[in-house]
């Protein structure tokens, strides 16, 4: 069942269309990765989504309630987090985690309880008397999310999370949104660096021109079984070397860099495992036969190829 729906959903900053006709919809529990290049429209369809904007056209439903028809019933199931947002330095980080749970009504009985739970869920439990001002970007990034979930929501978007952050506070960033997928949250992420979504993300949905070019199950592309291999020889690949190669069925595109060949592969582990034993038996030296995982980046990077290719024709 769709969390999120977005059907014919247009927005302009006049003369300028920003989105154009989106369509997509989330599942349960997924956490889509939003990518595209700068001023595909990423940051204006997470403030569409959150009624933050008013769009020319379409419906944005959450969790089955229409967003424009019951903004406040919607925003009850969603935390939002944007690029930039602020604090109110002078308070303290428990202080600035009240204010907001007193924003969205929470119960004074449970409040204490549900600062406590949120500021070890973002690991800032040792900060919470701290004024929010002495805080480094990384833990400000931290009661950003804390701010956003205060209120238990189902679905959490997130506006470029990791910008700005260290790598160790990246890795942080990443573990928690596992933990947050694990106990059944729907999350949006968008972000430029795809290699950071890796070990999070469900789905990619892929902005441009303010269009959504695509959307991929990312469990359903990697189960396509064209496959890059890279095959490295103890010597320098010659042409007879090549040929043995290239002729083997299943093997597609050639690329040749020393003693490596890199080529894109038809086929599942059985057949790789076929070919590699064809290779041997030819003579061939080989030192190294690695089928590369198909990575959320080499999906985004097919898409924009397609695309040029389209552009082209």
């Amino acid at each position: 069942m769709a969390i999120i729906s977005v059907r014919g959903l247009n927005f302009e900053y006049p003369p300028h269309q920003v989105l154009k006709d989106i369509n997509f919809e989330l599942a349960e529990g997924s956490v889509t990765a939003l990518v595209g290049p700068n001023g595909a429209g990423k940051t204006t369809l997470l403030r569409c989504l959150t009624n933050l904007e008013n769009p020319l056209s379409g419906h944005i439903e959450i969790d089955g309630v229409d967003i424009h028809k019951n903004p406040r019933e919607a925003h009850r199931k969603m935390g939002y987090l944007s690029d930039f947002f602020g604090l109110y330095n002078d308070l303290s980080v428990r202080q600035c985690l009240t204010y907001m749970a007193w924003c969205q009504k929470l119960p004074e009985r449970a409040l204490n309880e549900r600062i406590e739970a949120v500021a070890e869920d973002v690991e800032i439990t040792k900060y919470l008397d701290k004024k929010a001002g002495s805080l480094s970007r990384g833990y400000r990034q931290r009661l950003g999310v804390g701010l956003a979930m205060i209120h238990e929501p189902k679905i959490l978007l997130l506006d470029e999370p990791a910008s700005g952050l260290d790598p160790e506070a990246r890795v942080h960033l990443s573990a928690f949104i596992v933990r947050l997928q694990q106990r059944g949250m729907t999350i949006m992420v968008s972000s430029h660096i795809l290699a950071e979504l890796e070990d999070y993300c469900t789905d990619m949905l892929v902005i441009r021109d303010g269009e959504i070019r695509s959307h991929v199950k990312l469990a359903e592309h990697q189960a396509v079984e064209e496959t890059v291999i890279e095959i490295n020889l103890t010597e320098p690949v010659g042409d007879a070397y090549m040929h043995i190669i290239s002729t083997y069925q299943g093997v597609g595109s050639l690329q040749k860099n020393g003693q490596m060949v890199t080529c894109n592969f038809s086929g599942d582990a059985a057949a790789q495992t076929a070919f590699l034993k064809y290779l041997i038996e030819k003579g061939l030296p080989v030192l190294r036969f690695v089928p590369m995982q198909k990575t959320l980046k080499s999906a985004y990077m097919d898409l924009a190829h397609l695309g040029k290719e389209e552009q082209s024709a």
